[in-house]
């Protein structure tokens, strides 16, 4: 059971989580209502992602003296606008632009709630309360998203986004209800937390989460038109996809979290990686079999949310001196894999070359990561040897 004071964190997770996965499911849809091609529609979760990366610093730092609580209700209130503004967009660059908006308080909103989260737990169970928190997230992978797509295919994909908003306008409400009102923490100011960033594992931190990452977001981005087209997948069966996607999800991010107790957050980081490397060349290779492509959904989804805990550990190792900008920090990571994987999965289909061929995008990408991940190590053991000498 989720303490009531935390069910608006977890809430809101579901409309951000909703907002931003069901582009997947619904991407056909949109480039045929706004008359744009696939790849073309594939730059509306670029923009999205981009507000992610832009919104968490920004705003986290902006609005960090003002009570958790009110500002907290005011990212909701911008969420809410701007997928509302969505659903009536006439064309694609307006389109473009308010989901970029839509995406700039998607970060801040998790990490303002992180500390918010730890400050609403009973003592010793902090992880417990940032896991109800993101449980909205891997839920709206179980219901919104397959719902939102099936909505999408047989409705208007116009009506997802006022869907989203509607969720956005409760979750304020019930911050304002349920979540007491805390004090701001004084900080030591924006110039001392950026400070953080002189750190070069926290670069490399941030470099294995955004492009490691990417190569589940190249896959992701394309999945909708790879099962139509080269797996034969009746469109009425993607819901049913994704939330083997989004089950896949809700198992990994706990398995992950298990994972992280029991091994250093750069070693099970690694070990996720080089597994995502592997699932994602098989969905290229494997394309044409559908029983084989409903198992890898569950097993990507699952790999890539049990990548969740450790990256977070470690982006929190490096960044312990400006806590609530560090915590916005792995959205934003997250988010430019988002940005990567849609841009660079989208180039080979403009080549065109089939939908199977983002999967190879994707692969590359993680393995890019897995080689970040090494160079880090390796970093650290020079760092530890140096200290030593």
């Amino acid at each position: 059971m989720i303490k009531k004071s935390l069910a608006p964190l977890a809430l809101g997770g579901f409309g951000i989580g909703m907002t931003e996965f069901v582009m997947m499911g619904i991407l056909p849809d949109i480039a045929t209502g706004l008359d744009i091609s696939i790849p073309q529609a594939g730059y509306l979760i670029s923009a999205y992602a981009v507000g992610v990366v832009v919104g968490a610093p920004t705003l986290v730092s902006m609005l960090s003296h003002r009570p958790p609580r009110s500002v907290l209700i005011w990212f909701m209130l911008m969420f809410t606008a701007f997928n509302a503004l969505s659903a009536f967009a006439p064309n694609f660059h307006t389109m473009l632009l308010f989901r970029f908006l839509a995406g700039l308080p998607h970060g801040a909103f998790f990490g303002v709630g992180a500390v918010v989260a730890t400050r609403l737990a009973d003592k010793g169970k902090e992880a417990a309360a940032l896991a109800s928190m993101f449980s909205g997230l891997t839920l709206a992978n179980v219901l919104g998203v397959p719902a939102g797509t099936w909505l999408g295919h047989n409705m208007s994909w116009r009506f997802v986004f006022l869907i989203v908003a509607a969720i956005g306008l409760a979750t304020m409400i019930m911050l304002h209800k349920l979540v007491p009102y805390f004090e701001a923490t004084p900080g030591a100011g924006l110039r001392q937390d950026l400070k953080i960033f002189r750190k070069p594992n926290l670069w490399l931190a941030l470099g294995i989460t955004s492009i490691g990452t990417g190569g589940f977001f190249a896959w992701l981005s394309y999945i909708a038109p790879l099962l139509t087209d080269v797996t034969h997948f009746h469109a009425n069966t993607i819901p049913l996809i994704m939330t083997a996607v989004g089950v896949g999800m809700t198992v990994g991010v706990n398995a992950g979290g298990k994972l992280a107790d029991r091994m250093a957050p750069l070693p099970a980081i690694i070990l996720l990686l080089m597994s995502m490397v592997a699932l994602l060349c098989m969905n290229a290779l494997l394309a044409g079999s559908q029983p084989a492509m409903m198992v890898l959904a569950f097993a990507v989804g699952a790999n890539a949310l049990a990548l969740g805990p450790p990256i977070q550990m470690l982006l929190i190792e490096h960044s312990r001196e400006a806590e609530m900008l560090g915590s916005s920090l792995g959205q934003s990571g997250f988010n430019i894999g988002n940005a990567l994987g849609a841009f660079l999965g989208g180039i080979p289909l403009t080549l065109g070359y089939s939908y199977a061929s983002p999967q190879w995008v994707a692969a590359a990408l993680a393995l890019s990561g897995v080689c970040l991940a090494l160079a880090m190590r390796a970093h650290g053991r020079r760092s530890a040897v140096a200290a030593l000498a």
